[in-house]
């Protein structure tokens, strides 16, 4: 169909009248447009996201990762005039726009920029919007464009899903003149698509292989029961029993008690990269408690989740003041307790860190506390006078020292 039949054809089936030469897909997204209330005419799609949004949308979003390898693959095209590469979130917002000066400056006419939202229901039948309507690729010829403003672009966009969980992350879409369009663009655009998932595939096996480099070592530690290490996408990484889960877990919220999918309750521990240390018992309670010994030891033990520690002497002295202090202490405070005076809470942090690996989610902060069941023998009864039997002898911690005269006076 020529491009002026097309335009009257358009203002026909817009009109609501009977159209000729109209795709029926077409047809159908330019009655979901009118049923959301888009306005062919006089309208721009809103910039729905100021600068600042965008940048912290785009260092979270998944495709960050992509994103430079779409611009490196597609380079050839972006410089070709009157020529632009988008990338949208699932939602339709552009996050990132690439073309030509001549080109972008444009593209802010229509709101072709970061921030905007071209979902369907914000600006009608286009690629961005359609594409991730219909979750398939697809390819609006100018005047197919509900928007008036857009009928003189040629626009091609695919979906792009996280290639573990199947998830919609956003589009891929290229945008030139009516007359421009080369006949291999659809080719063009799938593979673009295929490569950001591939990308996004590489970086999801490279933190899957870090995190069972990384903590697989605590799983063979764990003693009495089950235990597994869960990606944050709830991809089952690593366990130390085989079959007790299935190879993928919803994602899990928050730490703390979870019910498995078989009805076993479990320990959700929070790992670096978002990832999870479960832990489950067949017969006993999850959560045993924790058992700190002190009493005569250079280094203090402690028990718990099955597992036994002995630790550092640092670790031994935070992990004593704030049992003694079960209401919890600022940084501040927790520093004054352990270094004295002189003592700064950015070395205390750092050991705090370290610390988590052991008592994990029992490790809460603001103010800093251990959460659960816990004893210690140094307060199960008070201080004998010797030397042999002190907590933790030879540490000189203010709040040690005082813990000996009396096992509540930190």
């Amino acid at each position: 169909m020529s491009n002026p039949e097309a335009l009257r054809q358009r203002e026909r089936a817009l009109a609501g009248q009977s159209a000729r030469g109209v795709r029926p897909v077409i047809r159908e997204s330019w009655l979901r447009a009118r049923a959301a209330g888009v306005h062919p005419d006089r309208y721009v799609p809103p910039v729905a996201l100021p600068g600042d949004l965008v940048e912290e949308q785009r260092e979270r979003h998944p495709l960050a990762t992509a994103w430079p390898a779409l611009c490196t693959a597609l380079q050839w095209v972006t410089r070709q005039p009157a020529h632009l590469l988008f990338v949208s979130d699932a939602e339709g917002h552009l996050l990132w726009v690439k073309g030509d000066s001549a080109s972008m400056s444009h593209a802010e006419g229509i709101h072709l920029v970061p921030g905007a939202l071209w979902s369907e229901q914000a600006a009608g039948t286009c690629g961005v919007g359609t594409a991730l309507a219909l979750q398939r690729p697809f390819q609006v010829l100018g005047p197919e464009h509900y928007l008036s403003a857009a009928s003189r672009y040629a626009c091609t966009a695919a979906p792009i899903h996280d290639p573990v969980t199947g998830t919609l992350l956003g589009a891929v879409d290229l945008a030139c003149r009516l007359e421009d369009p080369a006949p291999l663009v659809m080719s063009l655009l799938l593979t673009a698509a295929h490569l950001a998932q591939s990308r996004l595939q590489a970086a999801h096996l490279q933190r899957v292989s870090q995190l069972r480099e990384r903590y697989a070592d605590r799983l063979t530690r764990r003693a009495g029961g089950y235990a597994a290490l869960v990606a944050a996408d709830g991809t089952v990484i690593h366990t130390n029993r085989p079959r007790w889960l299935p190879a993928r877990l919803a994602p899990i919220p928050a730490e703390g008690e979870i019910t498995l999918p078989s009805g076993r309750r479990a320990v959700a521990e929070r790992l670096a990269g978002g990832a999870f240390l479960l832990t489950a018992h067949d017969s006993e309670p999850i959560d045993g408690g924790l058992r700190f010994l002190g009493l005569g030891r250079p280094r203090a033990r402690l028990q718990v989740a099955g597992a036994v520690h002995d630790l550092s002497r640092r670790h031994g002295e935070i992990v004593a003041v704030l049992l003694a202090n079960p209401g919890g202490l600022t940084a501040a405070e927790l520093t004054r307790h352990v270094y004295g005076p002189a003592g700064k809470t950015v070395t205390l942090r750092a050991e705090l860190t370290r610390l988590r690996a052991v008592l994990g989610h029992r490790l809460l902060s603001d103010p800093y506390r251990i959460a659960g069941p816990a004893t210690a023998d140094f307060l199960d009864f008070p201080q004998p006078d010797t030397a042999g039997a002190a907590l933790l002898p030879g540490s000189s911690a203010p709040a040690v020292l005082a813990l000996r005269r009396s096992p509540h006076g930190a």
